[in-house]
């Protein structure tokens, strides 16, 4: 892979983000990666080469101030990986609305505020724009039933996401819904199946595999098709 190819990754700061952040270093990929906080991004920071810059995804007014910031500036990859799993009940009766309008606006919402932003900023014919998705944003999973809000943001994601790209005109980017797999995260916790670097590597190779293709798929890090 060439090393002039340039990504940008929002929410950074640990987990999933920063991961993908250390595999495109690693190819000797530009990154620019968002955080809400750089005083608690030390990991990120200790990544060589990186370029930080403040976004709190849920407010306008700093997504204005980045869009302003990265004008004229284009991406290979553009993946919006910030996310949150919302209230610890996760209960349809208990979930106050105050709770629900934060989870569906991080979730569901912000990410496709933010591509609407810079989606004429994605390299034409080779770009791809992607979203963290899950398998549980899968209608047809049965399983997640613990985590019913959550599951239910992503559900709304996917949805957003394809109402998205389909009023994009053509020729459209390739749009890629990710499942990073169940990871050993702050969020998947110490009981899931994969780590995070086997996790960002395979999304990774999907960024590769998919790229110049255009059209909305929603595969997991091992480039296998998840039924919507």
């Amino acid at each position: 892979m060439s090393n002039n190819k340039t990504a940008l990754i929002i929410g950074a700061s640990r987990g999933l983000g920063l991961g993908l952040v250390q595999r495109l270093r690693e190819q000797n990929w530009n990154v620019i990666a968002t955080v809400r906080d750089p005083q608690k991004a030390a990991d990120l920071k200790a990544v060589p080469g990186v370029r930080i810059e403040t976004l709190e995804m849920d407010d306008v007014a700093s997504l204005d101030a980045l869009t302003q910031t990265l004008k004229g500036q284009i991406f290979d990859v553009l993946f919006v990986n910030a996310g949150i799993m919302g209230p610890q009940h996760q209960s349809a009766a208990q979930a106050t609305a105050a709770e629900l309008g934060q989870l569906f606006l991080t979730n569901a919402i912000a990410p496709i505020r933010l591509a609407e932003r810079f989606v004429q900023q994605i390299r034409p014919n080779s770009g791809v724009l992607a979203f963290m998705s899950s398998v549980l944003g899968s209608v047809a999973c049965p399983e997640g039933e613990t985590i019913a809000l959550y599951k239910a943001s992503k559900a709304a994601l996917n949805s957003m996401t394809n109402s998205f790209v389909v009023q994009l005109p053509e020729p459209r980017p390739t749009v890629l819904s990710l499942h990073p797999g169940w990871v050993k995260t702050d969020m998947g916790g110490a009981g899931a199946d994969i780590d995070v670097e086997t996790s960002t590597k395979g999304l990774v190779e999907q960024l590769e595999a998919y790229s110049g293709k255009g059209g909305h798929y929603f595969v997991n890090y091992r480039g296998e098709t998840i039924a919507w």
